[in-house]
């Protein structure tokens, strides 16, 4: 087993792993070269000092140092400084792997041929990864304006809440927009927070922006018929994507591949007021990215099974007559990030492979 293998059985120890393909075995040999894989495989998903990747790798710490500053500066790797020191880590396919080269932008041959593996990837395998546990590791959270007065909205529910409860913000290109390029939606839109928001900062992948502007990017979105998705907790964002239907990796793993399982609905879900609506066609025909809305000469009317609670229906009636309301079934999302990946895990049969890999640091 060469290590290009070797780095793929480590990654899909990962809570969104990497399962076997030629497609991705490819990407690895284009994203890592021979030196660097040769360390890659020396670390941990939790960021390790550099003579510690050394060491095991067996190399010297320049060496070491040259190869993790290289696949950190090409968003190959994460890395973070802590009490002086830089930390690697490995980073997950997705977030990561995946969106973090092209967030830069696209358009050379390195990146269309990226982009038709990544393709090839994602039909083979990886979106059915990213929605093989019962517990989603993306949720889709409403436009605020359409829940905000509800009685029985949690914190959670309310994308500028999440938001305050970070302190750092990084904005960068749609990865999913760069790399398929099916639609003119706006690029810049993919926000990041804290930690991944400042490596991504520092390596130029992303532009740091203010609390105020990561509001305005989320406006903009709305604004251009895009869905808010999130980290699947209660307690922090990661990143929140701005997904279409034709792009997005996480939106086309249900639309395209049917997979119930590759993200989670908002826990609100559009209803029409029959007295209000005059049947323009507005949210069916603009808005709607799931096909969630049927038109009729007397009223649109919501299929339940499709809608995903984005509220971008609602959020443009001309007439007011859509609004949000309680999925009888609605689901409280882990409280925490760390919870939401214990449940992945165990789900997926990976807790004790991961917890054994990244054992002592």
């Amino acid at each position: 087993m060469d290590n290009y293998n070797k780095l793929r059985e480590i990654l899909h120890k990962n809570p969104i792993g990497a399962p076997q393909s030629r497609a991705f075995d490819e990407i690895l040999r284009i994203l890592f070269t021979p030196q660097e894989v040769d360390v890659a495989i020396s670390m941990t998903f939790v960021p390790k000092n550099v003579d510690d990747i050394a060491r095991s790798a067996g190399v010297s710490e320049e060496v070491a140092q040259d190869l993790c500053e290289s696949m950190a500066q090409k968003g190959v790797v994460f890395s973070r400084k802590k009490d002086g020191q830089m930390g690697y880590a490995l980073l997950p396919t997705v977030p990561g792997l995946f969106e973090f080269p092209f967030m830069r932008g696209g358009g050379t041959p390195f990146h269309d041929k990226l982009a038709r593996l990544w393709e090839e990837y994602h039909k083979d395998g990886l979106a059915s990864e990213f929605g093989a546990s019962k517990t989603p590791v993306m949720r889709v959270i409403p436009i605020e304006q359409t829940v905000a007065m509800r009685s029985e909205t949690l914190h959670f529910d309310l994308v500028s809440k999440m938001l305050e409860s970070s302190q750092t913000f990084g904005l960068a290109n749609c990865a999913c927009r760069v790399s398929v390029g099916k639609c003119e939606k706006p690029l810049e839109t993919c926000i990041m927070t804290d930690s991944v928001a400042r490596f991504l900062i520092d390596r130029g992948i992303a532009r740091e922006i203010t609390l105020d502007e990561a509001k305005e990017t989320l406006r903009i979105a709305e604004e251009a018929g895009l869905v808010h998705a999130c980290t699947n907790s209660q307690d922090r964002l990661t990143v929140i994507c701005n997904c279409c239907s034709c792009c997005c990796t996480v939106l086309r793993g249900l639309t395209e591949l049917k997979n119930p399982n590759a993200f989670a609905p908002s826990r609100y879900l559009a209803s029409v007021d029959p007295e209000l609506c005059v049947s323009c066609g507005t949210c069916r025909d603009q808005r709607c990215p799931m096909s969630a809305i049927e038109i009729t000469n007397k009223s649109a009317s919501v299929i339940a099974a499709r809608c995903i609670g984005c509220g971008l229906c609602a959020s443009t009636c001309p007439e007011s007559a859509i609004s949000m309301v309680r999925r009888q079934s609605s689901v409280i999302p882990p409280a925490t990030v760390e919870e939401m990946a214990v449940r992945v895990l165990k789900e997926k049969g990976r807790l004790e492979d991961y917890v054994k890999l990244n054992k002592g640091n």
